[in-house]
This record gives structure tokens, sequence and C-alpha cells, in this order.
């Protein structure tokens, strides 16, 4: 179990972060999400035990993780730029991954090499920016980590390895309680994956829920009326967003799908659809609510 509280990081007068409190559950995969300088990849490195936070705590295990060694063995970080040493061949940088994680699989590699057909020998800067990107996970599902934590990982991976990388990860989580963090922008490819998902905005989280829970609590609304929407129809919910095309009205509502039914029914409307929503539409609207400017939204 991941365990961050109370979390606060600076750089210099800069806060990035403040005041993240997050729990995440042993065996499950969780989707942080944001807008462009919303603190994710520096809550990442936080959690990885790469930088030290301003105030507050995060555990693993009831560890803590910065300047603790065991635990950073049973924890790998893939960052959205993979690292490697200049001229080191695939065989070389596995033998690095040998020498530092001592749950390392060598017949993992070997079988994960059948995957990814790339040439041990071969040094990775050579490599165009997907191959470096599949080099990295080729190395640290060898290492077999409790922990992976992964910011933009598919970024420059073709359809037909992202589906076999995030199906070799789905694996690891279903067979041995692989706890992943995934950070991306590619909001299709987290719905694919997690199961938990938190918005994170100028460095605090503005929703952090279970997934089937939040699409289950925001709808797209289609709704005609003989006249105008009838007043107070919504005031006991969020509404997201609001907008009239002819006589439609188009709204996209916070609450249980019970709820917002019986608010609609009860004001006998001449046509009406409540429409599940994409994880892409909820972050979208969610942004917009709190002000974030957003143009051409597509429903």
């Amino acid at each position: 179990m991941i365990h961050v509280q109370d979390l606060t990081k600076a750089y210099g007068k800069k806060v990035v972060i403040k005041n993240i409190n997050l729990q995440i559950n042993k065996g499950s995969i969780y989707g942080l999400l944001g807008s462009n300088g919303a603190g994710k990849t520096t809550l990442l490195k936080v959690i990885a035990g790469i930088l030290k936070q301003k105030e507050g705590t995060v555990l693993i295990e009831d560890e803590v993780v910065f300047e603790h060694a065991k635990q950073k063995e049973r924890l790998i970080f893939i960052p959205d730029q993979p690292y490697f040493f200049s001229h080191y061949t695939v065989k070389q940088m596995a033998e690095f991954y040998r020498d530092f994680y001592p749950n390392w699989n060598e017949e993992r590699f070997n079988q994960l090499q059948r995957i990814f057909k790339l040439d041990v020998k071969s040094k990775i800067q050579q490599f165009s920016k997907g191959m470096q990107r599949q080099v990295s996970f080729w190395l640290a599902l060898s290492a077999m980590p409790d922990y992976l934590i992964l910011d933009e990982p598919f970024d420059g991976l073709d359809a037909v390895i992202r589906k076999k990388i995030k199906n070799l990860i789905i694996n690891d989580v279903a067979e041995r309680e692989m706890t992943v963090i995934v950070s991306s922008h590619n909001l299709r490819e987290v719905e694919d994956i997690c199961d938990h998902i938190g918005i994170l905005h100028n460095g605090q989280f503005i929703l952090e829920k279970d997934l089937d829970d939040l699409k289950s609590d925001v709808h797209k609304v289609q709704v005609v009326f003989n006249n105008e929407l009838p007043e107070g129809i919504f005031e006991s919910f969020t509404v997201l967003h609001k907008e009239k095309r002819g006589s439609v009205y188009l709204l996209i509502i916070r609450g249980t799908h019970e709820s917002v039914d019986e608010a609609i029914q009860a004001a006998n409307p001449l046509v009406y659809d409540l429409l599940p929503l994409t994880l892409e539409e909820i972050f979208v609207y969610e942004m917009e609510g709190i002000g974030y400017a957003i143009e051409n939204i597509l429903v």
C-alpha cells in the first residue's frame, strides 16, 4: 500500500504540490490525470523517492521511501523520457538492472525478448524513441517490481506494442498483486487499465475516485421540454456544463443515475436521453467546471 499524507513539495518559493493526501491499495492501478503543469511528475517522483518532499509523509507499506535502498529495490519508475547509459547495449543494461534488483528474473527477460523482438546486442541509443520505450518496459518487467510508477508510458509506442505492454502489466497486477501508478494525457489508455482515478490541478486534487463510481456519477443529459428548462430542476445537483442547441438542452450533471433520472422524469420532458460519459469527457467537463479554459468541446 502507498500512503501519502499532507504532502507538499516546493522548488524554492514556488509550491508545486500542496497538502496531497492519497492512498493506493496493493494490487491496484491508479491513474493520475491533470492539466499541464499540475504537478503530476513531481508527485510521482516524490512517491518514487527521487525527490524529497518539503512537508508531509510518503510511506510504502508503512516505510519511508526516500533514501531507503531496500524499498527502492522493489520499485521502478519509468519517466516520460527514459534514460540509459551512453553506448550501453540492451544486454549491458540488463546486467546493470540485475545487480540492483534482487528479484530480477532472467527467464522472464528472455521470454520478453520474444515479445519485443529487439536485439540485445544493439546499443539502446541507436533505437528509435518507441523502441527505447520498449526497452524500458522490458527491463522494468524483468526486474519483477512490486511497485511500478509510469509517467506518460505509452508515448511513441504503436498500437500493437501498447496492447502487449498493457496486457503484461494487467497480468502482473492480477498474478503478483503489483501496484501501478500511471500518469498519461492519453485518457483512453488510462481508462482501459485503471481502477482508480485522481485529477490534479494547480498542485491539488480536484477529484479522486474509483473509476466505476466516477463514471456512474457524471452523466450527459439531452432533454427537450415544452417551454424553457424548468426552474430549479437541477438545483440539488452540480451542473458542470449547460448549453442549448435549438430546442435541445445539453447538460453534464454530477449525481447518481437514479436521482438525476427521477428529477428529469418529474418535469415531464418531451425528449430525454441520459448517456454515459467517457473518462476523457469527464476530465474535460471537470476541468471546465473549475474554470480551466477549454474551447471547442466535442460531445
